[in-house]
């Protein structure tokens, strides 16, 4: 029988309980304000006077002050975040535990990027503000209508997060920006785990539906940052230096994912859950020709580019 959300909503929380209990014992505290290099700053033209930010200010690569926007961005939505999960788990016992837990430890991540690129200034921070107050007017609203789905979507985007900090960090060629995000990186990955270790266990307590919700999330996700103004543009330069591409989603978000779901080797699927599988086999099957055919023109464009050179 196809078990309703609320039943798996409590059919789960003894292990929302156990994963909790993990997480506050692997997860270790630390202070955003110790991965700021505050000497390093200046004041802007304003109250106190100061110089204007100007181009010439940053260090950083394009490529890298772009993808740092957008996380930063995607970060600042973390209310609407909130409100998402908190309607959907709830907030007693462990989900509401977890819930606030999970903001709380989210929420170090936007003020840490922030007072790093401010203090650097490695971006405009009035052309910043503009695009905060735009992008958090707009909120956030996950497509997801059930527990299961929201499940799948933050088990695969934690650890999209997780990487594309990770590969920010290192296309920054800043050490002090590399530290800081392999930091904000670390508690994603723990974020991740969570997520994916809860809905190994909904495999158990329903599989066909499980498999329906992570179909449907493989074969639509969008990272949440998606709303931000200019995101196309914005995430093919990123895509085009490597920092996160359909074949880093494929090969280190979707495919490690789920093979620790086992869900290719599952032998109690049948009719839509079966039908489930088979549609994300071709789907990405249909994503690795995509992503080879990425990787390829990108490497060609930097051939030619360095032949010019």
């Amino acid at each position: 029988m196809v078990m309703s959300q609320t039943e798996l909503l409590h059919e789960l929380e003894p292990v929302v309980a156990g994963e909790l209990d993990r997480h506050l014992k692997v997860a270790k505290e630390w202070f955003p304000h110790e991965y700021i290099p505050w000497s390093e700053g200046r004041n802007y033209d304003g109250v106190f006077g100061g110089d204007a930010w100007q181009e010439s200010d940053s260090t950083l690569p394009e490529a890298a002050r772009v993808s740092l926007i957008v996380n930063l961005l995607t970060e600042d939505n973390l209310p609407s975040y909130h409100h998402e999960i908190a309607t959907t788990f709830g907030r007693d016992g462990a989900w509401g535990t977890w819930v606030g837990r999970w903001t709380a430890e989210e929420g170090r991540h936007g003020v840490a990027i922030r007072d790093y690129l401010t203090v650097s200034r490695a971006v405009d921070p009035i052309a910043l503000e503009r695009a905060r107050m735009v992008h958090m007017e707009g909120g956030f609203q996950t497509e997801y209508g059930t527990m299961l789905q929201q499940l799948a979507y933050v088990s695969f985007q934690e650890l999209a997060t997780r990487i594309s900090h990770r590969n920010t960090g290192r296309a920054s060629g800043d050490p002090t920006c590399e530290r800081l995000l392999a930091k904000i990186a670390a508690d994603e990955n723990l974020h991740m785990l969570f997520y994916r270790n809860l809905l190994k266990a909904a495999f158990d307590l329903d599989p066909n539906q499980t498999m329906r919700a992570i179909t449907d999330v493989v074969t639509t996700f969008q990272m949440p940052g998606s709303t931000i103004e200019g995101f196309t543009r914005k995430a093919m330069i990123i895509a085009h230096e490597g920092i996160y591409d359909l074949r880093l989603h494929l090969d280190d978000v979707l495919m490690p994912v789920l093979r620790q779901w086992a869900v290719f080797d599952k032998t109690d699927l049948d009719g839509d859950g079966a039908k489930a599988r088979d549609e994300l086999a071709a789907f990405l099957e249909k994503t690795d020709a995509t992503a080879a055919r990425f990787v390829e023109r990108r490497e060609e464009r930097r051939a030619r580019a360095a032949a010019m050179r």
